[in-house]
């Protein structure tokens, strides 16, 4: 050994075999420290797990009590716009008076009523004109009669159809020329 570090073990009163030994120790209280540590770190990492797994439950819970409640209620106020027109309807069938004119004043009301509650809700009328060709997508032929028009060609509107928002909900019902 050389004279300096002699005198460096001489002042610290550490033998050289003492050194070896607190090494050592302090190496095993080192890696026990760090072996504390991580685990520490762990379950702190496995509590986070949890929480995070909890969250999400939580989080997807709450989204399908949101959809129930979106789907279940969707049609308020569409449904609000519509008491209006039922009210209208009730107070019509409940006249005594006898009074023509204003009886059909007031269905006139009323089916303007129903036709703006439909205008605010998008829902459109498909009322096609006679001599408009058949379209499948949004007409249903209900059958094809003998007719100087041309095949496949409307000559007669049953019952009009509707679309919501550009989505068929029901087709107009019409009768087609028959082809020759």
């Amino acid at each position: 050994m050389s004279e300096e570090l002699k005198q460096d073990e001489a002042l610290l009163g550490v033998t050289p075999e003492g050194a070896a030994d607190s090494v050592v120790e302090e190496a095993e209280l080192t890696l026990e420290n760090q072996l504390a540590a991580i685990v520490a770190e762990l379950e702190k990492a496995k509590g986070d797990v949890l929480y995070a797994k909890a969250e999400g439950e939580n989080i997807r819970r709450r989204a399908a009590e949101e959809n129930d409640k979106a789907r279940k209620f969707a049609v308020e106020k569409f449904a609000r716009e519509l008491l209006g027109v039922k009210d209208a309807l009730e107070m019509a069938l409940l006249d005594q008076s006898g009074n023509f004119e204003a009886l059909k004043m007031g269905v006139d009301l009323t089916q303007k009523a129903l036709v703006s509650a439909f205008e605010k809700f998008d829902l459109q009328e498909i009322a096609p004109a006679i001599g408009d060709k058949l379209d499948p997508n949004l007409h249903q032929a209900i059958s094809a009669i003998p007719a100087d028009a041309e095949p496949n060609s409307i000559v007669q509107v049953l019952q009009k159809g509707y679309q919501l928002a550009g989505r068929l909900l029901r087709p107009a019902m019409v009768m087609v020329a028959a082809p020759k």
